[in-house]
């Protein structure tokens, strides 16, 4: 992901919120957040339609500018009608995104936002990032789940499972 703020890239983890449900970390420079694994997913439905969006926008002003010989002007009034006939997701994702048809670069991008942080990614680096937070998401769910079936087994305290957590974190691969 290419940070047009800084160096710093977005993170996701799952993890617990207060009160030991499954919650999912964002990290991104300033930008921290606890969110639920739905919100999660929904924003990594976003990413994958975002995408999705942005390669076909491109195709469509491609072949509106050379089979049609359309005009620039005309294209942007079609490609944006195109736009308004979309579907609206529900839910709300926890990322500001936008599917980006290069103007001058005639190449799709997703632009990414949250707070003070923006970003510009390529269509399978948004792609990859969805796969990500789904994997981050589902983590968060199945981890609360086999903390709570630890617990009932009666042979790890909180302390120790709570450690057993974070060796785990500590080997799995960034």
């Amino acid at each position: 992901m290419t940070d047009t703020t800084d160096d710093h890239t977005a993170s996701i983890r799952s993890t617990l919120d207060d009160h030991g449900n499954a919650a999912c970390l964002l990290a991104w420079g300033p930008v921290q957040a606890l969110l639920a694994p739905d919100t999660v997913l929904i924003t990594a439905r976003d990413l994958m339609a975002a995408a999705s969006f942005a390669e076909t926008d491109v195709a469509l002003i491609r072949v509106f500018r050379t089979e049609l010989q359309l005009d620039m002007a005309t294209i942007g009034h079609m490609v944006r009608d195109i736009r308004a006939e979309r579907p609206t997701p529900t839910g709300k994702a926890a990322l500001r995104i936008s599917a980006i048809a290069g103007a001058n670069t005639g190449l799709p991008y997703v632009h990414i936002a949250r707070g003070s942080m923006k970003g510009e990614l390529t269509p399978d680096e948004a792609r990859q990032m969805a796969v990500h937070w789904t994997e981050a998401a589902v983590a968060a769910q199945i981890d609360v789940r086999l903390r709570y079936a630890l617990g009932e087994w009666d042979r790890l305290d909180i302390t120790e499972i709570d450690h057993l957590f974070a060796l785990i974190q500590k080997a799995a691969p960034q």
